[in-house]
């Protein structure tokens, strides 16, 4: 009988079939970041075929620019990542989330290749789901006052809109606020980041703990720190005992809001933070246990910031461990109406007032309009209208609009087709991973899913824009 302590062939081959008999995933990557294992319980939980990815990079396998690969990170730093939940891979439109941890595989000081174990939370995340039902049921039933004593005043319900997109993003919201993962929400101004922080922690296992937010841009540098830190009395003039935000949320969310506003030295100190999970308040050498999830929120594209050095990439790998992008109202036209329509009846209950239609030049220029400040813009403008018509006017038109924001809207419209343009020519692998669907179906129909033509303006190919088509899921109208 062969000795399996002694015949290192035998053992790899044992090694290997203990590896495939695994519930947990297992995944690893060489120095050039190729697949260079990938077992069966990894395939059942992201639904890809080992055959078919093994030796292939792990950006081409899973679409994402080679700059944010963690594997590729942990090669350099030689540190482990832990606890991230993300859905790499996307099996007819849907996103497949696993719970996973990465880490180096060294000898002699070098690393040699990298590994992720993954484990499916389905089951869990099924009873969990049933228990925040039932007790947002009840708590539904029940009148409250419109702020909780949990610090919020939104949950999903409070999200409204109709658009494919923004369910589909709602769903996957639900899905990362099961777990105690930090997250990083992507959006323009007015889309209602805030919003779905809050409808997160609410429908998250820390829905009882504290939801704690701060604006990032608002606050000076001088007291930012403090503010997220706390200080001791003495650690400057007028310092007194104070307790940082981080302590303050215990073990609830704190929701940094533009953080894409931090100071760069002050990115710094909290990537320690959020990579240790410790916080030392200044002035003082104890430290104390980090126990809340964070949630920041960012009104611009991370990797543009990251290319104008105006956030840290190593605070982007500990801010978004998961990521959720809001599409603008101007990529969610199906929206846009029922918005119009909406806040129409919620103003002509607010005022009192029975009011008649829009006219459709009026709605049609508000389709066409770009929204800047996207739904947060389309209300104040519905309650302007709302403000100015009279009783007795037989139809709400474009006259109805404050002069300034006629101006606006009749100036954009002029100029949508130079608008569309730009929107187009943005580079497609710069597109949020979990917007690529959003984004592709609207060029597919801008173009008449014409493929060549559509490839061409999202910078690919038409083999690669025919595998995006085939792995969301999409399919031409009739």
């Amino acid at each position: 009988m062969t000795d399996l302590m002694s015949n290192p062939t035998i053992r790899s081959y044992c090694l290997e079939k203990i590896i495939e008999s695994l519930d947990e995933g297992v995944m690893m990557s060489n120095y050039e970041g190729k697949i260079a294992l990938y077992n069966a319980a990894q395939e059942k939980m992201e639904g890809l075929n080992s055959e078919e990815i093994t030796g292939k990079h792990l950006w081409s396998v899973y679409n994402y620019n080679p700059q944010y690969s963690e594997h590729a990170h942990i090669f350099k730093t030689g540190k482990p990542i832990f606890s991230r939940y993300r859905a790499h891979s996307t099996v007819n439109g849907n996103p497949k989330y696993v719970n996973y941890s990465t880490f180096p595989i060294q000898k002699d000081g070098e690393t040699i290749a990298v590994f992720s174990l993954s484990t499916n939370e389905s089951k869990l995340k099924d009873r969990l789901h049933q228990t925040i039902e039932l007790k947002r049921q009840i708590v539904d039933k029940d009148e409250q006052s419109s702020e909780t004593k949990n610090g919020t005043t939104f949950t999903f319900n409070d999200i409204k809109g109709k658009s494919l997109a923004l369910k589909n993003l709602i769903n996957e919201a639900e899905n990362i606020a099961l777990h105690n993962t930090d997250t990083l929400i992507v959006g323009e101004t007015g889309t209602g980041k805030e919003l779905f922080a809050q409808s997160m922690h609410n429908y998250s296992p820390r829905a009882e703990s504290p939801f704690v937010a701060i604006n990032c841009a608002a606050i000076p540098e001088n007291l930012l720190e403090s503010t997220l830190f706390g200080t001791v009395k003495g650690a400057f003039t007028g310092a007194t005992n104070q307790v940082g935000l981080f302590e303050y949320a215990k073990d609830g969310t704190l929701f940094l809001d533009e953080i894409n506003s931090m100071p760069m030295t002050l990115q710094s100190k909290l990537m320690r933070v959020l990579q240790e999970r410790l916080v030392r308040r200044v002035g003082s050498n104890d430290v104390t246990p980090v126990k809340c999830t964070v949630i920041s929120a960012s009104n611009e594209d991370p990797e543009k910031l990251i290319a104008e050095d105006k956030m840290r990439l190593d605070l982007f790998y500990r801010i978004a461990r998961t990521s959720l992008y809001i599409p603008p109202l101007r990529e969610r036209p199906e929206d846009i109406h029922f918005f119009i329509d909406y806040f129409l009846s919620a103003y002509q209950k607010k005022f009192s007032k029975t009011m008649p239609g829009l006219s459709k030049t009026l709605r049609v220029a508000l389709l066409q309009y770009p929204w800047p400040g996207n739904t947060r813009e389309l209300e104040h403008l519905i309650e302007n209208l709302m403000i100015r018509v009279n009783e007795n006017d037989s139809i709400i038109d474009i006259d109805h609009l404050p002069a300034y924001l006629r101006r606006k809207v009749l100036s954009d419209r002029k100029n949508k087709s130079a608008k569309e343009k730009e929107v187009l020519n943005r580079p497609f692998k710069s597109i949020f991973t979990n917007s690529q669907e959003h984004y592709i179906q609207m060029v597919l129909e801008q173009t008449n899913w014409n493929i060549s033509k559509a490839a061409r303006t999202l910078g690919i190919t038409r083999q690669s824009l025919q595998y995006h088509i085939k792995k969301h899921g999409l399919v031409k109208p009739n």
